[in-house]
């Protein structure tokens, strides 16, 4: 049975990729640095996990390895943000942007592929945002930290591709529809199901023609 890991888990994407790889047959196990808010997700397995910390993150990967061996799909969903004009903006909330953002994304990334290679095989997911290609105006620490993960699944796709593992990074061009954010009209917003379908139509890509990059979009949104 093929097990993956979602890390930066909650009740959005996460939830919906969680619930369609459940579906598929994968063991599923969900960290986050609050566990309680994965409640619902009975059958996964639950770890307490921050990101930003190296000794929590590889906690969290030895936990996984005993319980169900070295996962065959990470995917990293973290992700925290702060707003405001340059000149007026809290370092500190900048720094952890980037932290979330990237530094995380490298941590997990690093742990995972660690432990692919010594296999030999492995899929690493980056969830990226329109903030990693586009800086937008009073936007500044989402755009550096996702630029930088931006950059960090780049790197690792070409280092690791040619040695069975297939990095990606998706693009979510717009905003994700939940139960509290309606759109503007019929599919104008992400559905997270949908998404989730992607994410898995790339897993399950022959390596003579994988993907390194997703960009997804509402129909409606301007490009």
């Amino acid at each position: 049975m093929q097990t993956a890991l979602i890390v930066g888990a909650g009740s959005g994407l996460s939830g919906s990729l969680a619930r369609l790889l459940a579906a598929e047959g994968f063991n599923v196990a969900l960290a986050a640095r609050n566990t309680e808010k994965l409640s619902g997700f009975r059958q996964a397995l639950l770890l307490k996990c921050d990101a930003t910390e190296a000794a929590q993150v590889e906690e969290a990967f030895d936990s996984l390895e005993e319980k169900w061996g070295v996962p065959d799909l990470v995917i990293y969903n973290a992700g925290y943000r702060t707003r405001g004009p340059i000149a007026g903006l809290d370092p500190a909330e900048v720094r952890k942007t980037i932290e979330v953002s990237a530094f995380g994304g490298f941590l997990v990334g690093q742990a995972a592929a660690k432990r692919m290679l010594a296999r030999g095989s492995g899929a690493i997911f980056f969830t990226g945002a329109s903030a990693s290609v586009k800086g937008y105006a009073e936007s500044a620490p989402f755009a550096m930290g996702k630029f930088a993960l931006r950059g960090l699944a780049q790197a690792m796709a070409r280092e690791l591709a040619p040695k069975n593992i297939h990095v990606a990074h998706f693009v979510i061009d717009g905003a994700i529809a939940s139960a509290g954010r309606a759109g503007s009209g019929p599919d104008s917003m992400l559905s997270p199901d949908e998404i989730a379908k992607s994410y898995l139509a790339v897993y399950r890509q022959g390596r003579s023609a994988w993907t390194w990059e997703m960009e997804l979009r509402p129909w409606v949104e301007r490009f």
